[in-house]
């Protein structure tokens, strides 16, 4: 992933994230930043929508998926922890970004999410057969045939 000196988000919004529809906490967490994104400052991108291609922003599903991804306006791709203290940020959680940046808190933070990340598909019920690996993405819904005249 790179980084690029056009503006890749929208006007006015801060960070862009990239979530997995699917995740039943990842959708709790995000239905909370959307109640408090009052001045849109996130672009919030579902990789699990079947419309999503992942090609034109220089990655692949399967690193998406691995943990949170996000985007900041001059391009530069952030992960993990950095996502969410962006994502607060924007929502207006200032302090406890600032809280979350001091030694041994943002030590504990990353451990936490690194092994959230590596367990989020057996945690929320996602695994099949005990064996948990990235899903496949969803294919695009072929529009309906139009009827015959």
């Amino acid at each position: 992933m790179t980084t690029t000196t056009a503006r890749v988000l929208g006007p006015g919004r801060t960070v862009e994230v990239f979530f997995d529809g699917d995740c039943p906490l990842c959708m709790r967490e995000i239905r909370m930043l959307r109640r408090r994104d009052h001045h849109a400052r996130i672009e919030f991108t579902d990789i699990s929508a079947p419309t999503f291609d992942p090609t034109p922003l220089g990655t692949d599903y399967a690193a998406l998926m691995t943990r949170i991804h996000g985007r900041l306006p001059d391009g530069t791709w952030i992960e993990g922890v950095e996502v969410f203290r962006q994502l607060y940020a924007a929502v207006g959680f200032r302090r406890l970004v600032a809280i979350s940046r001091w030694p041994g808190i943002s030590h504990l933070a990353r451990l936490g999410y690194h092994l959230f990340a590596r367990n989020r598909l057996r945690l929320t019920g996602r695994c099949i057969d005990d064996r948990c690996a990235i899903p496949a993405p969803r294919a695009a819904t072929p529009m309906a045939a139009a009827p015959p005249n």
